[in-house]
C-alpha cells in the first residue's frame, strides 16, 4: 500500500550533510547523528574500566576507529588478524576475562591472584573465592542461561565461515499455518535434521572444538545450539514477514513491495549474504518482488548501495543499503523519486528510549513515519523496553495498532558484555506496530496493559 497524503509537515534537520547513495560514504568522513555502535563501546568503560582497551589489544588494534573500520569492511592500519584458530579463540575468550564481582582485569591483579571461570557456565570469571561467593546470589539466577551463551559464542563461528548453511527452499505448508517457531521447525523438520547431522559430523565442527581448548559438548547440546543460532539468523526476515502480514501489506502489487529497515547497523549488514532473506520470500509465495533497503549511520560500507526504484523480478528478494539518517534519506531519495516509497518500515532495536542523544536523532524519523502514515514495526529486547517505547510513541501521538511478544524472536540468549550477571536478553523479543497519529492509549492504559501481560 502507498503512503497516504501527509497531514503535518515534519521538521527538517538543521544538518547540511547529505549522504551519498550510489557509492559508499568514505569512512574518514564524520557521520550525522550518534552511532549506537560507538555508544555501546563507550559504555564498556563505564561498567568495567579498561575493558575497551583490553579488547582492542587482543584484536591487535590501536583505536575504536580502527575496530569500526574492520566491521565496516575496510582494511585496518595495524596488524589485525590471528596466526591460527587457536590464537583467535583464545584472544576472543580473553576479552571476557574480568572479575564479574569487583570488575578487576588481569592487569590489575596481584601475583597471588588469577582469574578463573565459573565451572558451571564456563562464562564469567572471578579473581578469587571471596568474589565468587559474594556474587553467587546474583549469578545463580543466570548461570544456566550463560552456559548456553558460552557454547553459542563458539558455535557462531560456523555461520561466519559458511560451514553451517541454513535450510532453505519453498514452504510445503500453507504460509498461514506457520505462526511461530514451533510450526516453522515442524515444517522444516526433515531438512533441518539432515542439515544438523551433517554439521555435527563435519570436519569444521571437529576443527572448531580442537581449537578452543575445552571439551566438546554432547551432540544434543551442540544441536540445540545450532537451532538457537538458526532462529537468531532468521528472526529478522521472519519478523519482517510478521509485519507484512499483520499490517495487511499487499505483496502482489506490480513492481514489487518495498521495506525500509531504519537504524540499521553492522548487525544487519556486516557479512550479510544475498540469500539470508530468502525465507521471507518463501513466506509469501507468488509475491512480485521484495525490496529491502537498510538505512543507518552504521551500515557496513561494503554493503550494496543500489537503492533505485527499478522494477523487481517476481519472486526475488533484493537487499541494499544506505549510510545516513533516515529523514535525510527520505528527503533526498524518496521524495525525489529515486527510491521507492516504503510499504513497511521496520526498526530493529532502535534504542531511542535509552539515550537523549539517540532520541534526538530518532525524533525526526518517528515524526516523519507518523505524519506520512507509513505502517511501522519496531522491535525491543525486553518488557521494560517495551513499556518505555510505548510511552514515548504515545507522547508523540502515534497510533499504536498492536504490540506483544514476537513469535519469531531469536531464541539465542545475549549476554550483557560488561555486566554478565544481568539477565540475558533475546533479539526482537517484543514488537510494536503503529500507523499514523492519534494514539488511543493513555499512560495509565499503557501501564495497565504492559503490567497485565502480553
Amino acid at each position: 500500500m502507498a503512503p497516504r497524503p501527509r497531514r503535518r509537515r515534519h521538521k527538517k534537520s538543521r544538518s547540511s550533510m547529505v549522504p551519498m547513495v550510489e557509492t559508499p560514504v568514505p569512512l574518514t568522513l564524520s557521520k550525522p547523528g550518534p552511532s549506537i555502535d560507538a555508544l555501546g563501546f563507550d559504555s564498556l568503560e563505564n561498567n568495567v574500566p579498561g575493558l575497551p582497551q583490553l579488547i582492542l589489544q587482543k584484536l591487535n588494534m590501536k583505536s575504536y576507529e580502527e575496530y569500526k573500520l574492520v566491521i565496516d569492511g575496510g582494511t585496518p592500519v595495524s596488524d589485525f588478524g590471528f596466526r591460527c584458530p587457536q590464537e583467535m579463540f583464545q584472544k576472543m575468550e580473553d576479552t571476557f576475562r574480568f572479575c564479574a564481582y569487583c570488575k578487576a582485569l588481569p592487569s590489575g591483579l596481584s601475583d597471588s591472584k588469577v582469574l578463573r571461570h565459573c565451572k558451571r557456565c564456563r562464562n564469567v570469571y572471578y579473581c578469587g573465592p571471596e568474589c565468587q561467593r559474594s556474587d553467587w546470589p546474583a549469578h545463580r539466577r543466570v548461570c544456566q542461561e550463560l552456559r548456553l551463551v558460552a557454547v553459542d559464542r563458539l558455535m557462531e563461528w560456523l555461520l561466519v565461515t559458511g560451514d553451517f548453511v541454513l535450510p532453505s527452499g519453498p514452504w510445503s505448508w500453507p504460509p498461514n499455518v506457520v505462526q511461530g517457531w514451533d510450526t516453522w521447525f515442524s515444517l522444516r523438520h526433515l531438512q533441518l535434521e539432515a542439515t544438523l547431522d551433517s554439521v555435527l559430523g563435519s570436519h569444521a565442527m571437529t576443527t572448531l572444538w580442537a581449537s578452543v581448548g575445552r571439551p566438546r559438548p554432547d551432540p544434543d547440546v551442540l544441536k540445540d545450539s545450532l537451532k538457537r543460532l538458526l532462529t537468531d539468523a532468521l528472526s529478522r526476515p521472519l519478523t519482517l514477514g510478521l509485519g507484512l502480514r499483520a499490517l495487511g501489506i499487499n505483496v502482489k502489487k506490480t513492481g514489487g513491495s518495498t521495506i525500509h529497515v531504519v537504524g540499521a547497523s553492522h548487525v544487519e549488514t556486516f557479512l550479510t549474504r544475498s540469500g539470508d532473506y530468502d525465507e521471507l520470500g518463501y513466506m509469501f509465495p507468488g509475491h512480485l518482488g521484495l525490496r529491502i533497503i537498510m538505512v543507518g549511520v552504521d551500515v557496513a560500507a561494503g554493503f550494496s548501495q543500489n537503492t533505485s526504484a527499478s522494477l523487481l523480478e517476481p519472486g526475488t528478494v533484493q537487499l541494499s543499503g544506505h549510510r545516513g539518517l533516515y529523514h535525510h534519506f527520505w528527503e533526498e531519495q524518496v521524495e525525489t523519486g529515486q527510491t521507492a516509497h516504503p510499504d513497511l518500515v521496520v526498526a530493529f532495536h532502535p534504542g531511542f528510549h535509552a539515550s537523549p542523544d539517540l532520541m534526538e536523532a530518532w525524533g525526526p524519523t518517528l515524526l516523519l513515519l507518523r505524519d506520512y502514515e507509513i505502517p511501522t514495526l519496531i522491535t525491543v529486547y525486553s518488557q521494560q523496553e517495551l513499556a518505555a517505547s510505548l510511552q514515548i510513541l504515545a507522547d508523540l501521538d502515534a497510533h499504536i495498532s498492536a504490540y506483544g511478544a514476537n513469535p519469531f524472536t531469536s531464541l539465542k540468549p545475549e549476554q550483557v558484555y560488561s555486566n554478565p550477571n544481568k539477565q540475558p536478553v533475546y533479539s526482537s523479543a517484543y514488537y510494536i506496530m503503529f500507523l499514523g497519529s492519534c494514539c488511543q492509549l493513555g499512560q495509565g492504559q499503557l501501564e495497565e496493559k504492559v503490567d497485565g501481560g502480553l
